[in-house]
């Protein structure tokens, strides 16, 4: 009986996902149409034909083994074309450091010159931020909702143009990493119980890879962000990559290393070591803003 209740539950998860994880025709359309206006707006048309020739010879010949991360084809770091979405793929992608790049076509594997990293010992919150997190207005969750993370992470921005790479294969792609233990995600929720920020990334070894953010309330995002972060450096976790600079994760305390020396630090750090399982909030946002980044974490704290 057990089990028949369980593979029923397991039915209604799975249909609630897909539903979830889902575009309209009129929502692709808008898509395509505003992604291509971006890059070309962008780039231009010349700077994109060498992604247009790779795609086209790849149509012929596909390059299905992971690329060299230190040999782009193109100005703009990317070095090959995805053609697996599978987890082990994906596990070996973030290895290599390759990150996922594409709003519309077939997506691409670049490998940034500069990589925007946190040391963590090296993090940073602002006065005013330490403050929110002393008022008790926000509880924090690690891997709770996902699936409503990831959605508002493709959500709309306030005042920008509507163009996301997180398509419904990419939140189910990012769902089967999850379903396996190296997505986790950080849910920030109101006093009425409301989802308001949050993001997700994936884990290997002692390394955070950054993928998403969201706030729907003013600096939900940054206040998850450093409690995940904390406990990122209590469980041995030396990196933090957050790929590419804005100004939200530098006045955090990111910065720019050469590929080489990130590649150096994934091959050190990528084996071993980390958090297992599903993640649990050890610290709340209050506890966490007395951190003082660069002191030990004991486990009292």
């Amino acid at each position: 009986m057990r089990t028949a209740e369980a593979l029923q539950d397991r039915s209604a998860f799975t249909h609630s996902r897909n539903t979830l994880f889902h575009e309209t025709p009129l929502e692709i359309f808008e898509r395509v149409t505003l992604g291509t206006a971006w890059a070309l707006k962008k780039n231009g048309v010349r700077s994109l034909a060498p992604y247009w020739w790779r795609w086209l010879s790849e149509c012929f010949a596909p390059q299905r083994a992971l690329p060299d991360p230190e040999r782009p084809f193109d100005d703009y770091a990317r070095v090959g074309l995805v053609h697996d979405f599978s987890v082990p793929t994906l596990v070996a992608a973030y290895e290599r450091g390759l990150v996922l790049t594409g709003h519309i076509g077939t997506l691409a594997w670049t490998s940034p010159p500069q990589r925007c990293v946190l040391f963590l010992d090296e993090f940073h919150m602002a006065k005013r931020l330490r403050r929110l997190m002393r008022q008790d207005r926000y509880t924090v969750t690690f891997d709770r909702d996902f699936e409503g993370v990831i959605k508002a992470c493709a959500g709309r921005r306030e005042g920008r143009w509507h163009i996301t790479w997180i398509t419904p294969r990419i939140m189910r792609a990012f769902a089967a990493l999850f379903d396996e233990g190296y997505v986790h995600s950080f849910e920030v929720w109101n006093a009425a119980g409301a989802l308001v920020g949050g993001g997700y990334g994936v884990a290997l070894g002692r390394i955070f890879y950054t993928e998403s953010q969201f706030s729907r309330e003013d600096n939900t995002s940054k206040l998850g962000f450093s409690v995940l972060n904390w406990h990122l450096a209590r469980w041995g976790y030396v990196l933090n990559d957050g790929k590419n600079p804005t100004p939200t994760i530098l006045d955090m305390g990111f910065r720019s290393i050469p590929r080489t020396e990130f590649l150096r630090c994934l091959a050190v750090n990528t084996g071993s070591g980390g958090k297992a399982g599903r993640w649990q909030v050890e610290a709340d946002p209050k506890a966490v803003a007395d951190w003082q980044p660069g002191v030990a974490l004991s486990a009292a704290q």
